[in-house]
């Protein structure tokens, strides 16, 4: 009977607004608030003949829109400084006008880089009880392991009143990602920022108009949903932030996002999707949009009427501004039958205003775009190649990880993948045994060791095939991109149509010429995707579901690649800072008061009332 009704509620979770509110996932930054056309990196505006808006390929002497930024990177000796100071609020009133009982707010503004700078941010912890580490999602931390920010993996947790850590690493990528917090589903409550790194484009366009994240935005605190998913499934987004803004559906308190776009003149639109749990549908109406750049990898230029985001994923896209003069709807909208998500406002939307044209709302609601049905674009071109050998790949248990949802134990919804939930210790990250040589990991840190040299190694994720329920998941790569060999055939996901590796007919299916590049891809309800990673980059990497709720769950593994010389590589000065963090954060354990429920990946704190009621 749990079984069932297990089943019952994460199917209702996931095809129906739930009466039970939500977490605040809410950057509240004060960048975030300043308009977009306003907020531009004046370094990077390069009128020396390379860099143009007639020719973004170009970057600098020697380096291009057809650089490998794996085997070649610029090394301007410039050091980016930035301090984030974390802080929290009770009763703080939000965006769209509703008071939320808690919010844990980061100051900092965009990240701003060039290609091949150093970025420095020292990280402030005045939270009152949580530790934190943030990651640089999407940077790949080349010889840089220890400042990916996951804590239990690569780092004790940052303790609170005070704490403070020095990431600093290298922009060897450029292009659009995110920061965030790593402690558990600490983001949802605003632990949350936007990296812009400049470089070349694959299309020229005359104005950037910057990053424009999009999130699902919650009334309840990232620390409620993650008990209440724990056996329910989850409740729709109370409302969708554009830009850290939003209007409230009902009361109409807020203000929509307001983006200017310059008549005649091409535009570059950084999208980000920084949810917990919503996947978006994106599209401007009567307008097309160009993809350039996905998850940080420049593609060839491709046009879309609508595009699709899975949580942790980004788009870099062109807009030009050709229509007749006047204020256009950016919608979001939610396909897949719910499985993807969804808001209990039913129009989520910012506004496209052309320069000089009158102001007010948009009068064309448009068309609701072609539903994605929570898949990616399969057919993107990274413009610089990767070509991998697939035809003699042969599925077998040391290359297979497959995703279960566990419904047989307490809590209810447990996600394991290679048969466990991953449950990582703050006090002793998988680097402490690393750099001791102590080879007895935990079980629960659930570690795949790749010990081969700059090989390709090949991923088979399956997703519960034979399980009573799956759903779509935004698998995320720590340290590398990944080469997205294949999936399984593209149905919809409430049609829970079952596939399984079938080399007869899928092998012939799979690219290995130049396949999609990215760091999150969607791993199809029920069905399968082909990853593969060149073991270039010693690291502790995290692999896991971007979906606050599940990788709370369990839902992630550890990819320890080749640790001897991970810890050959680690400098002595990373050694001593990483051990005075993880001793001030041991100090601090003993009187913390809430107790640490889940994976560690994905948590807060429950309020003390909360416990009194369970016990």
């Amino acid at each position: 009977m749990k079984f069932f009704l297990g089943v019952v509620a994460l199917m209702l979770g996931a095809i129906a607004p739930s009466v039970v509110a939500a977490p605040p996932a809410t950057p509240v930054q004060r960048d975030l608030l300043v308009p977009l056309e306003e907020r531009q990196d004046d370094t990077a505006r390069r009128q020396t003949g390379c860099h143009t808006p007639s020719n973004r390929a170009c970057w600098a002497p020697g380096f291009n829109i057809n650089t490998d930024y794996e085997v070649n990177s610029p090394n301007t000796g410039v050091v980016r400084p930035y301090t984030l100071t974390l802080t929290e609020i009770d009763n703080w009133t939000g965006p769209d006008g509703v008071v939320k009982n808690k919010v844990m707010l980061v100051n900092g503004p965009t990240i701003f880089a060039n290609w091949g700078d150093t970025i420095q941010v020292t990280v402030i912890n005045n939270l009152i009880t949580n530790g934190t580490s943030i990651h640089w999602h999407g940077m790949h931390q080349k010889n840089t392991n220890l400042h990916d920010g996951a804590n239990g993996v690569t780092e004790c947790p940052i303790p609170p009143k005070g704490g403070r850590k020095v990431y600093r690493f290298r922009a060897q990528q450029y292009g659009t990602s995110w920061y965030h917090s790593h402690f558990s589903a600490q983001y949802g409550n605003g632990v949350v920022g936007t990296i812009q790194i400049n470089g070349p484009a694959s299309l020229p366009y005359d104005i950037d108009l910057g990053v424009f994240p999009l999130m699902d935005y919650y009334y309840k605190s990232a620390d409620e949903l993650v008990h209440f998913t724990m056996n329910n499934g989850p409740p729709f987004s109370d409302n969708v932030l554009f830009n850290g803004t939003a209007k409230h559906p009902t009361t109409g308190a807020g203000q929509y996002a307001n983006v200017t776009l310059t008549p005649g003149k091409r535009h570059r639109l950084r999208i980000i999707n920084t949810s917990t749990e919503n996947h978006f549908q994106v599209s401007l109406v009567n307008h097309t949009m160009t993809v350039i750049a996905a998850d940080m990898v420049p593609v060839n230029a491709m046009t879309v009427d609508s595009l699709f985001l899975g949580v942790g994923q980004r788009y870099d896209v062109t807009i030009d501004a050709s229509r007749t003069p006047g204020n256009y709807w950016f919608n979001v909208t939610f396909g897949g039958q719910a499985f993807c998500g969804g808001s209990l406002n039913p129009h989520p939307a910012a506004i496209f205003h052309y320069a000089g044209a009158p102001g007010g709302l948009p009068t064309d609601r448009g068309t609701p775009p072609v539903d994605h049905q929570c898949l990616d674009l399969p057919n993107l071109t990274p413009v610089v190649t990767r070509n991998v050998p697939v035809n003699g790949f042969v599925k077998k248990p040391s290359n297979t990880l497959p995703v279960n949802l566990d419904l047989t134990g307490t809590p209810l919804f447990v996600w394991k993948v290679n048969g466990s939930a991953i449950n990582v210790n703050w006090n002793k990250p998988v680097l402490e045994y690393v750099m001791t040589g102590n080879t007895s990991y935990p079980a629960s840190d659930n570690i795949v060791q790749v010990d081969g040299v700059d090989q390709w190694t090949y991923w088979l994720v399956e997703n519960d095939p034979d399980g009573a329920f799956s759903l779509p998941h935004p698998m995320h790569l720590h340290g590398h991109d990944f080469l997205v060999l294949g999936r399984s055939p593209d149905v919809p996901p409430g049609s829970q149509q079952r596939f399984v590796f079938d080399p007869t007919v899928d092998l012939p299916r799979l690219r290995g010429a130049n396949p999609v590049r990215r760091d999150v891809a969607m791993l199809p309800a029920r069905g399968w995707l082909l990853l593969a990673f060149k073991t270039d980059n010693p690291g502790a990497w995290l692999f896991h579901c971007h979906i606050a709720w599940h990788v709370s769950g369990g839902l992630s593994v550890d990819f320890l690649e080749r640790p001897n010389d991970l810890r050959q590589r680690i400098s002595p000065a990373d050694r001593n800072d990483f051990n005075r963090v993880c001793n001030e954060w041991r100090a601090y354990w003993p009187t913390n008061p809430y107790p640490k429920i889940d994976s560690g990946l994905r948590h807060r704190f429950v309020e003390e009332s909360e416990w009194m009621v369970r016990a």
